[in-house]
């Protein structure tokens, strides 16, 4: 967006904040929550912290700093209270697990080591980050979100003392990351449709018979690709994703585009990235990245709730 554009949002924008943000107990760090939010919209190449500050009439670099790195606002409440905002707007058909990765120059990162990197399609060195998705056709929004902990960050104490990891954070494999993500949301009171999941979960037999556990799946869970039905004529028969809550009466057509509603979660994630520049934090510790990815996951919820009004289309 441009500067003009941004900036005749601000009234709607601090509606939206004063409600999503509202657990944050000061106002001043309500009103940089808003800054960071306007800075992530706005049109520039980088969306690092200091080059937001430099694009905004009330940017203020140190302050920006602060409320993203240092400041101790606990990011769940604001997650939960996104969550529930769009699960009534999205009033989604499916939750996706996925996971995605972020490149990262040198070790100091939280969580950044020389693992498989979807954003290069090979290894390299990069976070990963585990999430879950609400989506239908026409729309999707992020739900919750872990950063993945290699081995050799939760074996050295040290290193993870300095990236500011709280110590009770012990290793786990994404799919118990996976499972962790449900239990946050449906603990919001949000009840799950059906999972949808990378493959890479699927076969995993453990998170399996998690999602059994947990009521999320009938029948087990079956890899589509090798449903035994008869995909529609001209439909090629989707690959690569997991679902759940299978039942023998599932029409084909209802397989179909619910495959299809995973690879939503990609259109999130280029919009997150490109758009959004959830990928350009630049700061290294385990609070700083949980709430910046909290800030783009709620800009992203402020442009899907603009998106979904008609009272926007109507006077557009």
């Amino acid at each position: 967006m441009k500067l003009g554009d941004v900036e005749r949002l601000r009234g709607e924008l601090a509606e939206f904040v004063g409600d999503v943000f509202g657990s944050l107990p000061r106002r001043d760090q309500r009103r940089w929550g808003a800054c960071y939010l306007r800075g992530l919209m706005l049109d520039g190449r980088r969306k690092s912290i200091q080059p937001m500050a430099e694009r905004l009439p009330d940017g203020n670099m140190q302050a920006l700093q602060q409320f993203v790195n240092q400041s101790p606002w606990d990011p769940l409440p604001v997650r939960q209270r996104i969550a529930r905002r769009l699960s009534d707007a999205v009033m989604p058909e499916v939750w996706v697990i996925d996971d995605v990765s972020f490149p990262k120059c040198g070790r100091a990162s939280a969580g950044v080591a020389r693992q498989c990197c979807g954003a290069f399609g090979k290894r390299a060195n990069c976070q990963v980050a585990v999430s879950v998705h609400a989506a239908t056709d026409a729309a999707s929004c992020p739900l919750d979100w872990q950063l993945y902990l290699p081995r050799e960050w939760t074996d050295d104490p040290g290193r993870c003392h300095q990236a500011g990891i709280p110590d009770d954070i012990v290793h786990q494999e994404k799919w118990r990351l996976a499972l962790g993500l449900l239990d946050n949301v449906t603990g919001w009171g949000l009840t799950a449709p059906v999972v949808v999941a990378d493959v890479g979960y699927g076969v995993s037999t453990p998170f399996r018979h998690g999602l059994q556990e947990r009521g999320l799946s009938q029948d087990g869970v079956l890899p589509t690709s090798t449903v035994p039905v008869e995909w529609p004529a001209g439909v090629d028969a989707p690959t690569g994703y997991w679902i759940s809550n299978l039942s023998p009466e599932t029409p084909t057509a209802q397989l179909v585009r619910w495959a299809k509603m995973r690879w939503r979660i990609e259109h999130d994630y280029r919009e997150l990235k490109h758009g959004l520049s959830l990928d350009h934090f630049e700061g290294r510790t385990w609070r700083g990245w949980h709430h910046h990815v909290t800030l783009v996951t709620a800009a992203q919820a402020f442009l899907t709730l603009r998106r979904l009004d008609p009272k926007v289309h109507t006077l557009a």
